[in-house]
């Protein structure tokens, strides 16, 4: 019976798998060399198939196999006799398999045994050369040894006077450009006009270079030179900054360039020029700052400080009878302020240009490019930021803290304004040189004048203030039945004025105020569109101008008074004010073209219906009786008596001085309205007068006289009729055609001034009955038909007479007959040749 102790060993003489892995790679030997045994052993592969199937085995196979799980299931599976006894079997076996193995491979271990023995006298062989080559190397070891540290000792020395050796060379050479230096200080001590502040600052440099390079610090005689040196350096740079900032004041290059050479020369361009930017737009900053400070506004005058007599309370607004001097004295600070901001400009511009232009008599360096590196800004790009964001914020603070300064600033921003424009201005001018850069951009200018834009917008809001109130008080909206009289329209004419006068010095602002003046006139327009008076009362013009149209003519003449009056204004002012005003001027001529339109409509109307009677008189009567009656005829008696009377009730008063006005060319709201007028009353007469039919001789006699009478009453009470242009020309024209022989009437120049739609309308008089014109054949009325002629061009006029033509034609063609009246062709003739040749004026 196997023991528990054996069952624990036993598991551990096969705990390891790789025996049994190895196992599967071992081959079966050659039945030659096997040696004879009762039972040959099963081959490996055999073996661990027959392991893997056996569920006791089996677990020495895997990878995971724990002696101490076998173990514990072994005890606790009831048999642990019969496990121990399989495992002592399978050990057996094992043992057989490899005694098998082994003796199957004897030749081959033998071999490697022999090899084996022979690496080990070979190795015996290496071992003795290796101790032989140590022993060579210690041996050539000691001998180089004493010589190289011989060397390694004399490189050193070498090396040290070679250091010393320079060291006193360099200290030689600072202590003498040391010596150079003192002496030529010395030097200028007798002649101080003739320092070269240059050469003493290369000398300076050369001297700190090299004792910095070659780290000369530390002997006596150098370091006593270097105190030296350093003090000198600092009257170098007190005395080149004096140089700098007297040429920077008095514009002076030379001076700025030696200034700026010395700095070089010292290593100290850059740093320099830094420090002196930073002072300029410190003294700018503070110049602003200066320039708004109440307290000192108040202290300067009205004395007593900020709380006495003329002194500023904490609000900002000075006390009763200081505010006079407190404005002027706060507009002496902004003039003084403007000054240094000026001068500061131009000294920072005049150091950015000779930067520009001098280079290093040496190296050729350009010093802007020892100053400025690329992508940075200009210095006078950094010093203006500096003043116009400086500038802006006290504005803004002055604006919203200080009440007095908002008021003053904004009543009188069109002095700062051009206290700004100044500015710009000056320094644009005085930095204005060919070939160098101005102090300031267009950007730039635009960002200080924004800087007082709020101000800006205030003054326009409170123009617009002032003007709308006194156009509210002239034109209140409660007050819808009344005509402002005349002294108040003066009153609105004379605050234009006085506003435009304020700002006519500056092109910018005034199109700014305009803007604002523009939007008054539309509020004058507006108003008084609703003071018209319309209906029956405004329109009559058979009785004496009523109230409605007095009132109408009055406001007429208010909003022609201010046309006249805002345009002359801005005569002198560039074509842009015109454009900007335009607008509103518009509105307000229109108005006044709204007030009395409907009355002139009104007579034009009824001197058309007094024409349209010519159509009820005899023109086709006979005898000498007609021929010789120098009577004018009833209508145009009634027309003249119509025009007469329009002139006294109502001419007489829309225009007092209406003939001076006409004689001397003045061009108003009225007149144009009567010029239209009377250009009208000719067209419709000449229109009517073409479309009577028939016409005798003695008719043409009767209608030259209406003619000439007609001519008198328009040129005496309307308006001068050699003014009125082509219908003038026509009515001139139409009196002597009706005279010619109808053979004539084709080539007669009298054509040139008559509508083509005039000549055939009175072709038709002289045509016979059955060429109707196209009234008669329409059915038409003279009215309706006239209607329609305004309405219609010539080619459509022409339409309608070709159609009567060829009406007639056919009728002709009917009865057999074989001519056409000579009418028939020249109308057709002068239809077509006629409405191409027409003047433009008439078509």
């Amino acid at each position: 019976m196997v023991s528990p102790a054996t069952l624990q060993r036993s598991p551990t003489t096969t705990t390891s798998s790789s025996p049994l892995h190895r196992l599967s790679t071992f081959k079966t030997p050659p039945a030659s060399s096997t040696v004879a045994s009762p039972r040959a052993p099963p081959p490996p592969s055999s073996i661990l198939d027959s392991f893997a199937k056996d569920p006791i085995l089996s677990p020495f196979l895997s990878p995971s196999f724990s002696s101490t799980s076998f173990s514990s299931a072994a005890l606790s599976s009831g048999s642990p006799a019969s496990t121990a006894e399989h495992l002592l079997q399978a050990i057996r076996q094992l043992d057989s398999q490899i005694r098998s193995h082994v003796l199957s491979n004897h030749p081959l271990l033998l071999t490697q045994l022999s090899s084996l023995n022979n690496a080990e006298v070979s190795l015996s062989t290496l071992r003795s050369s290796i101790s032989s080559l140590q022993s060579s190397v210690r041996r050539v070891r000691s001998e180089l040894s004493e010589p190289h540290n011989s060397i390694l000792s004399k490189t050193v020395q070498l090396s040290n006077l070679h250091k010393t050796s320079e060291l006193l060379s360099h200290s030689i050479r600072a202590v003498r450009l040391s010596k150079k230096l003192r002496d030529l200080m010395a030097s200028a001590e007798e002649e101080p006009d003739k320092l070269d502040l240059a050469k003493a600052a290369q000398f300076h440099n050369d001297i700190l270079t090299l004792c910095e390079e070659y780290d000369l610090g530390g002997i006596d005689m150098v370091d006593e030179e270097i105190n030296a040196v350093k003090e000198i350096g600092r009257k170098l740079r007190s005395e080149a900054m004096k140089v700098l900032e007297k040429g920077m004041e008095g514009l002076n290059q030379a001076e700025v360039g030696t200034g700026l050479q010395v700095f070089y020369n010292l290593g100290e361009l850059r740093g320099m020029v830094e420090q002196l930017v930073n002072k300029y737009k410190g003294m700018g900053v503070k110049s602003v700052s200066v320039a708004l400070d109440m307290k000192a506004i108040s202290a300067g005058g009205g004395g007593g400080g900020g709380f006495g007599p003329g002194g500023i309370r904490g609000s900002g607004t000075p006390q009763i009878g200081g505010s006079g001097k407190a404005r002027e004295a706060l507009w002496q600070r902004m003039g003084s302020c403007m000054d240094q901001l000026h001068s500061i400009m131009v000294a920072i511009w005049h150091l950015q240009r000779v930067l520009s232009k001098k280079r290093d008599p040496f190296s050729h360096v350009l010093l802007l490019d020892e100053v400025i590196k690329e992508g940075d800004p200009m210095l006078t790009d950094r010093v203006w930021e500096a003043l116009v964001k400086a500038f802006a914020t006290q504005m803004k603070s002055a604006f919203t803290a200080s009440s007095f300064v908002k008021e003053i600033f904004t009543n009188g921003y069109p002095k700062l304004f051009s206290m700004t424009e100044n500015l710009l201005e000056g320094i644009s001018r005085d930095t204005d040189v060919k070939g160098v850069l101005p102090a300031i951009t267009s950007e730039g200018k635009a960002q200080m004048v924004a800087a007082i834009e709020t101000f800006q917008m205030a003054f326009l809001a409170g123009c617009l203030s002032r003007l709308s109130d006194i156009v509210n008080s002239v034109f209140p909206v409660s007050s819808r039945g009344s005509v402002p009289p005349k002294e108040q329209i003066s009153k609105i004419l004379s605050r234009i004025q006085e506003e435009i006068d304020a700002v006519q010095l500056d092109a910018r602002l005034t199109l700014l105020v305009l803007r604002e003046i523009s939007k008054v006139l539309l509020l004058i327009a507006e108003r008084a569109e609703y003071l018209i008076s319309t209906g029956p009362e405004a329109r009559q013009v058979s009785g004496p101008a009523t109230a409605a149209q007095l009132k109408n003519f009055a406001l007429c003449q208010h909003l022609q008074e201010i046309h006249t009056r805002v345009t002359s204004m801005i005569m002198g002012l560039p074509a842009i004010a015109a454009d900007v005003l335009s607008p509103s001027l518009g509105a307000i001529y229109g108005v006044a073209c709204d007030s009395i339109t409907s009355l002139f409509q009104a007579m034009i109307d009824r001197l058309e219906s007094c024409i349209l009677q010519i159509h009820d008189q005899n023109f086709s009567a006979l005898g000498m009786d007609a021929a010789m009656d120098n009577n004018a005829s009833p209508y145009m008696e009634e027309l003249q008596n119509c025009i007469l009377h329009f002139r006294r009730e109502f001419l007489s008063r829309l225009l007092p001085s209406s003939a001076n006005a006409i004689t001397a060319g003045t061009e108003t709201i009225c007149t144009r309205l009567v010029r239209s007028m009377a250009s009208r009353v000719l067209i419709l007469f000449i229109r009517h007068a073409s479309l009577v039919r028939p016409l005798s001789e003695s008719g043409k006699l009767r209608m030259a006289r209406d003619m000439a009478e007609l001519e008198l009453a328009v040129g005496q009470n309307l308006f001068p009729v050699e003014q009125l242009g082509a219908p003038y020309r026509a009515l001139r024209a139409f009196r002597p055609l009706i005279f010619l022989e109808t053979s004539q009437l084709g080539a007669s120049p009298l054509l040139q001034d008559l509508p083509p739609s005039v000549i055939l309308h009175h072709l038709y008089s002289r045509g016979p009955e059955d060429l109707q014109s196209p009234l008669q054949r329409n059915k038409l009325t003279h009215m309706q038909y006239s209607l329609w002629l305004d309405s219609q061009g010539e080619d459509q006029i022409w339409k309608g007479i070709k159609a009567t033509l060829d009406d007639y034609a056919a009728k002709v063609r009917a009865r057999g007959d074989k001519e056409f009246s000579p009418v028939y062709p020249l109308m057709l003739r002068l239809g077509s040749s006629l409405s191409e040749s027409a003047p433009a004026s008439q078509k």
